[in-house]
């Protein structure tokens, strides 16, 4: 009986021994639904696993809504594009270790007609303000995201508080579908490069890109760890495995490869 008893224990504790070598470790992500939309997360994330053999568990909503996520410590690594509140969380004590991690630009699309003559402007506040003094349609994510929190403060320069006029209309949902509603409503309507690139085609958006290139419409990514000291249950360690390879020559070399089907690079490294 004893030498049953003996091996029966050896077998629990081969299992158990091999369990814990085979357990697969995750962390958890809140990021942006344009890091997702894009499909850059889908390109990149396969390659970190492959590097280091953690898995990536992706929640993909407005940054704002991603910050927030963090704070409550119901994630591990943020990576988002508000680089004003990420900071700011940061000053608070909610996140360690924030990095630059790459960029691409902000874009005002509407109809092809471009019926309040956006095209041949400038500046984000120029064509807003033909917006405005048309009372033509503009569709607002209106979700605490990246991109609202820069298409308000672009309102804010011109000291114009759209919420409530009759042709603002604020929908609460990600990029994508924010496009398809514009779309859908002959409207414009400010979005990152990347989700335009990677979905116009297969959104079959009837759009176009009627201003681009103001320098107020730079959009930084960043990333940063939620601190294990305001929650001790996160996975610190494998959350800054996550930073240091995305700002390594190879996460920023998985960066620059991504790229849209006709060669377009949808997001530019610039990890310091």
């Amino acid at each position: 009986m004893k030498i049953k008893s003996f091996f029966l224990m050896v077998l629990i504790l081969s299992v158990i021994l091999i369990s814990t070598v085979f357990a697969e470790t995750r962390i958890r992500c809140a990021s942006t639904t344009s890091t997702q939309n894009s499909g850059l997360l889908d390109y990149i994330l396969p390659l970190f696993e492959k590097k280091t053999g953690i898995k990536v568990d992706v929640v993909a909503v407005g940054t704002g809504a991603a910050i927030e996520i963090g704070k409550r410590g119901d994630a591990d690594v943020v990576f988002v594009h508000a680089k004003e509140l990420e900071l700011k969380a940061v000053e608070e004590g909610y996140f360690l270790d924030r990095h630059d991690v790459m960029y691409n630009d902000f874009i005002i699309i509407g109809p092809p007609d471009d019926p309040v003559q956006i095209k041949g402007l400038n500046s984000a506040a120029g064509a807003f303000r033909n917006i405005a003094k048309s009372a033509f349609p503009f569709v607002s994510r209106g979700d605490k995201s990246g991109t609202h929190t820069k298409e308000l403060s672009i309102w804010g320069k011109i000291n114009i508080d759209p919420k409530g006029q009759k042709w603002y209309l604020e929908v609460g949902q990600g990029m994508e579908k924010t496009q398809r509603i514009a779309n859908e409503k002959r409207a414009y309507t400010l979005t990152d490069r990347g989700t335009w690139l990677a979905t116009k085609e297969k959104d079959r958006l009837e759009m176009t890109i009627v201003l681009e290139g103001d320098p107020v419409l730079f959009n930084q990514y960043g990333v940063m760890a939620v601190n294990p000291e305001r929650h001790r249950h996160v996975k610190y360690k494998e959350a800054m495995e996550f930073i240091n390879w995305i700002i390594s020559r190879d996460g920023q070399h998985a960066i620059a490869s991504f790229k849209d089907k006709y060669g377009n690079q949808l997001f530019i490294p610039n990890a310091n």
